[in-house]
């Protein structure tokens, strides 16, 4: 028999993760990250075939490999790396949906995300 503090202890658990949700639920299949410079200069360039302006917000299509901002001019770094990571919503997903859902998030690369913010080195 269930006592009532065990009861509500069950209900908590399974709001917690139910509601974590998955990866693939809750990211977009892109990701907004601030891009700027070490000494606040505008600089131009490319990331994925993109353009991009810097300072600015920059939107990274989720995938498995790292993005490299390639930067334009001579004042600044040519490129920049923003490495991958696996997301934390992804380890949420693997207690809460098991295999099917975390291999749902790697298919998708909706398991991986990028530093929110990239700094270029700039003279």
């Amino acid at each position: 028999m269930l006592t009532l503090k065990k009861t509500s202890f069950l209900a908590l658990i399974s709001t917690v993760l139910l509601a974590s949700g998955c990866a693939s639920i809750v990211n977009d299949k892109t990701q907004k990250v601030n891009v700027m410079t070490s000494n606040g200069s505008k600089v131009t360039g490319t990331v994925d075939g993109k353009s991009f302006e810097a300072p600015g917000i920059v939107e990274l299509t989720r995938a498995k490999q790292d993005k490299i901002f390639l930067a334009d001019g001579d004042n600044c770094t040519k490129q920049t790396l923003a490495t991958k990571k696996v997301d934390m919503m992804f380890y949420g997903n693997v207690i809460s949906g098991g295999a099917y859902g975390s291999t749902t998030d790697y298919v998708t690369d909706k398991m991986w995300s990028y530093d929110d913010h990239i700094m270029i080195s700039c003279k």
